[in-house]
């Protein structure tokens, strides 16, 4: 769920790196919201990431 529907942003992997140097896999997920947006003159709910809906690239519907 966590991908957005406008710039693509999803799930980037990594490793996480302990005092000791332990190493373990972990993740960041995109900060997604759902919000009524214009598409295509329609209404209708989509995931955008909060990165394009402060940057204007979503037309929030009312």
């Amino acid at each position: 769920m966590a991908k957005c529907e406008i710039c693509g942003k999803s799930v980037a992997f990594g490793i996480k790196v302990s005092h000791s140097h332990r190493r373990t896999n972990r993740t960041w997920k995109s900060n997604v919201r759902r919000v009524k947006a214009n598409v295509n003159g329609t209404t209708k709910h989509i995931y955008a990431c909060t990165r394009c809906l402060r940057s204007d690239k979503v037309s929030r519907a009312v």
